[in-house]
């Protein structure tokens, strides 16, 4: 990610050079407008007078276009400058990333039915951005399904959270409540004109009167200082713009349970881990090339060394065996022994000698049978 970062610091630079050529131009051509445009008034003024105006007329149209080429030799010494910044974002680029990473690839690994599992997650990827048109025509030129899931551009209403009460209360989901809440307050903002409406609205509120009570209370209380405005109240809590966020966040999360999806786009998480992942990948294909260790990185589904990619990809849990140094599998779980300590089924397997087995890390001795798999 350093890499990214240097390129990025290069960008901004671009960026705000552009922001400010720009304004500059701007400014400067307004300048000369209005120089311009003063000197033809004071032209129109004096044309009538008496006397050979012709001298001073030529004069000041010298001094003016002279002006104006400075002017644009200005900006075009300033253009210039850009276009060197620019050049330094490529050379940023080309320094800082390697243009041919098919050494890391791994024969093999591209299976038939890969394409069709990565437009799905392209699919996927572009609905959640909100980027529906482009979603829709890949659906149509890979004949697609819209993944055989509604997509969440559609849940966009209170609507669907009634239609999914029970499933929502099912996981303990404040979504349905908070959607009245942030309606009602809508109402609050309006005054006394809205105080009938609002009564009338609060009725939503009673299915969620065991778990919500307190948040109801402030509610109903708040409707005492209608005449005097909320925003003048002890509850101009409720008027906090963080809770549209707040719904949004909560609205995501419950949605993307109910539809077995994950919060954050698979696509996105993919290219982050990928480009944590690639430096130190290339970095350790170089060293097996040039020691050339054959075998150490070949048609197995796992790395030659570990790649931290941070606490934020870490969704499932790990265990390394502390005996053989490997992490398990689902064809060599992790196999729990009587006296409380972990290793691995091959280890378990490679320790017991005849009908017994002394545990490595304490002096108990147990029969093999009695060790039991666990799940993380």
């Amino acid at each position: 990610m350093d890499q990214c970062v240097t390129v990025e610091r290069e960008l901004e630079k671009v960026l705000q050079k552009f922001s400010g050529y720009g304004q500059l131009c701007e400014r400067s051509l307004e300048e000369l407008i209005q120089y311009a445009g003063g000197l033809r008034r004071e032209i129109l003024q004096t044309e009538n007078q008496d006397g050979d105006l012709s001298g001073t007329i030529s004069l000041v149209m010298t001094q003016c276009c002279k002006r104006i080429k400075d002017t644009v030799q200005k900006l075009a010494s300033d253009h210039k400058d850009i276009h060197s910044s620019v050049s330094r974002v490529g050379k940023a680029i080309d320094k800082n990333f390697d243009s041919d990473i098919s050494s890391v690839g791994i024969d093999g690994c591209w299976q038939a039915d890969s394409q069709r599992i990565l437009n799905e997650v392209m699919v996927e990827h572009f609905f959640r951005q909100g980027m529906l048109d482009v979603a829709e025509e890949l659906c149509q030129a890979d004949t697609l399904s819209l993944l055989c899931r509604v997509p969440l551009y559609l849940l966009v209403s209170s609507r669907w959270a009634v239609s999914n009460r029970e499933m929502l209360m099912a996981q303990n989901s404040s979504l349905e409540f908070k959607l009245h809440r942030l309606y009602f307050i809508s109402l609050l903002m309006g005054g006394t004109a809205n105080q009938r409406e609002a009564l009338q609205y609060a009725k939503n509120f009673q299915p969620f009167a065991l778990n919500h009570q307190k948040d109801i209370q402030v509610l109903m209380g708040s409707l005492v200082y209608l005449r005097q405005g909320i925003e003048n109240s002890p509850y101009v809590h409720l008027l906090d713009a963080n809770q549209w966020a707040d719904i949004c966040d909560i609205f995501t999360r419950d949605a993307c349970a109910l539809l077995g999806l994950s919060v954050e786009s698979p696509l996105s998480v993919s290219f982050s881990a990928g480009c944590v992942a690639l430096p130190a990948l290339i970095n350790i294909k170089a060293v097996i090339e040039q020691r050339q260790c054959t075998g150490v990185w070949n048609q197995k589904d796992e790395l030659p060394i570990e790649v931290d990619l941070g606490k934020k990809c870490w969704y499932h849990s790990i265990f390394a065996c502390p005996i053989l140094r490997q992490q398990t599998t689902d064809n060599n779980p992790p196999m729990k022994l009587v006296c409380g300590h972990i290793i691995s089924r091959d280890a378990l397997n490679k320790m017991f000698n005849g009908s017994k087995l002394k545990c490595p890390y304490c002096p108990m001795e147990q029969s093999p049978g009695d060790a039991k798999q666990i799940f993380f």
